[in-house]
């Protein structure tokens, strides 16, 4: 597998800065943050939710659209996942115990 770019890197981080328990950061925002293209940064945060490595809190409605968009933030902070994330020596265990 390949390490994880720039972009991926920036757009992490920028999430992890401008969320809160309350609000999410929108795409917008976090690529403004990140100073990504947002085109890129709509790439890219597409895979990370796709991964796991952020989720969508929430929708807000802002005045540039239509539609609600959607709010970024990391799993921890939306309580979506009851215990916290696995480290060490639970990766490999499970690893293990998931071989044939």
């Amino acid at each position: 597998m390949r390490p994880k770019g720039e972009i991926h890197h920036a757009l992490l981080k920028a999430v992890g800065d401008l969320a809160t328990p309350d609000r999410g950061a929108t795409l917008r925002e976090i690529a403004e943050r990140a100073c990504v293209g947002t085109r890129a940064a709509r790439y890219t945060l597409g895979y990370m939710h796709r991964i796991g490595v952020v989720v969508i809190a929430r929708t807000r409605k802002v005045p540039y659209r239509n539609r609600p968009v959607s709010e970024y933030a990391l799993p921890t902070q939306t309580g979506q996942s009851g215990a916290p994330p696995a480290q060490g020596m639970d990766v490999l265990v499970a690893a293990w115990s998931a071989l044939p």
